[in-house]
């Protein structure tokens, strides 16, 4: 009843969208997209057989055919294409192989009635959800990855599932989804997302009941921006659900917890200064139901940012909590997560960006040295990074 009852508004919102489109219309090819560069200095308690830096680059391109028809209906698509690794390409004996993919692939329909989208793309809260005043690209912000860096450690295996995945538990997974926007009135704008099955994209096609996963899955929330005098204002707050499935079949299959998260955030500027954060709740979510320990999974953001001129100078501090499994034994148990963050953004020409950023961090489990195999589970990491940024 749920899918057929989403995925019938969601022909309605198409249509609606769409009204009586008449001639054909030239299509207008828009082409953009990002990169990064980021190298660090990683110093940490728990560096065993790991060395202390690391360089990282990332490159995307966006393309989006669009075309309005005479109505003014607007219609298009976008696909966002990456240069990635794939483990074992191009050969079986290659360790970091190199290939291209896309993490977007979706058609649009835009007119007064709100937006249509359909294929591959992410969740509402990962799109639009608040979580402070630092957003990627800001060094000293919680969403530059930064913690990737301890990758190859034991503390990398440790962290709490949160910790980079601070909005609603599965949003940005980008299975395919059909998405309904609404019109923005007086600042509020809503939204409703409806998956299929998570992980399942461009032309798969899995029915499958024993392989894992969420499936139909449902997000549902809104935004909120305005201005009052000097003071400016964003909200946002969304809540995602959705059913497990099991791993295996039978009397051996493992069976999951229901999807239930939620996400909620603000931000509150005046002139050149804002202050804001978020909170994402998803209890014990996708985990294990025959685990006798389910450490609440959330996280908090608090953050602040001062701009001026060419500078933008930021801090931030998270706290994110779940379940911990030992990469030494297998052993589970609640892990608790700190991030101190501060950092420099300097804009060096429009649509290029160079930041310096500091973070501590700080991770706590309560499995003592023997449950993780006789090593201290707790570590403290500090990183230094660079951060340059072109975006175009």
């Amino acid at each position: 009843m749920k899918r057929s009852l989403v995925t019938g508004c969601a022909a309605v919102a198409i249509i609606a969208c769409s009204g009586m489109a008449s001639a054909q219309t030239k299509f207008e090819v828009k082409i953009g997209g990002d990169a990064l560069f980021q190298g660090a200095y990683i110093e940490q308690d728990r560096d065993e057989g790991t060395r202390s830096t690391e360089f990282v680059n990332r490159f995307r391109v966006t393309i989006t055919p669009v075309a309005t028809a005479d109505n003014g209906l607007e219609y298009g698509g976008r696909v966002r294409m990456r240069a990635a690794n794939n483990q074992g390409a191009p050969n079986a004996d290659s360790a970091n192989g190199r290939t291209m993919d896309a993490d977007r692939a979706f058609i649009f329909v835009n007119s007064g009635f709100g937006t249509v989208q359909a294929g591959m793309i992410n969740g509402l809260s990962d799109e639009f959800g608040i979580i402070g005043p630092n957003v990627e690209g800001i060094a000293g912000g919680p969403d530059n990855n930064t913690v990737e860096f301890l990758g190859g450690s034991q503390t990398y295996s440790l962290l709490p599932t949160t910790t980079n995945n601070f909005r609603a538990l599965a949003s940005g997974d980008v299975g395919t989804k059909v998405i309904y926007l609404t019109p923005t009135v007086v600042g509020l704008q809503g939204g409703i997302s409806y998956t299929p099955r998570t992980g399942d994209t461009n032309t798969s096609v899995n029915r499958l009941q024993n392989n894992g996963g969420f499936q139909d899955v449902v997000e549902v929330g809104g935004t909120y921006t305005n201005e009052f005098g000097g003071f400016s204002v964003a909200a946002s707050a969304f809540y995602q659900f959705g059913d497990a499935v099991d791993e295996g079949t039978g009397i051996g299959a493992t069976r999951f917890e229901k999807l239930s998260s939620v996400h909620a955030g603000l931000n509150v500027g005046y002139g050149d200064f804002k202050i804001g954060g978020s909170y994402a709740y998803s209890g014990d979510s996708g985990y294990d139901k025959s685990l006798t320990v389910k450490e609440k999974q959330d996280i908090w953001i608090v953050g602040a940012q001062y701009a001026t001129g060419p500078l933008i100078l930021a801090a931030n501090y998270s706290q994110s909590r779940s379940n911990g499994t030992s990469p030494n034994t297998g052993f589970v148990a609640p892990v608790k997560a700190e991030l101190y963050q501060a950092g420099v953004t300097y804009t060096i020409a429009p649509g290029l960006t160079t930041g310096l950023e500091y973070s501590y961090l700080d991770l706590d489990s309560k499995m003592t040295t023997i449950d993780n195999g006789g090593i201290s589970p707790d570590d403290r990491a500090h990183i230094i990074m660079i951060d340059t940024r072109l975006a175009f």
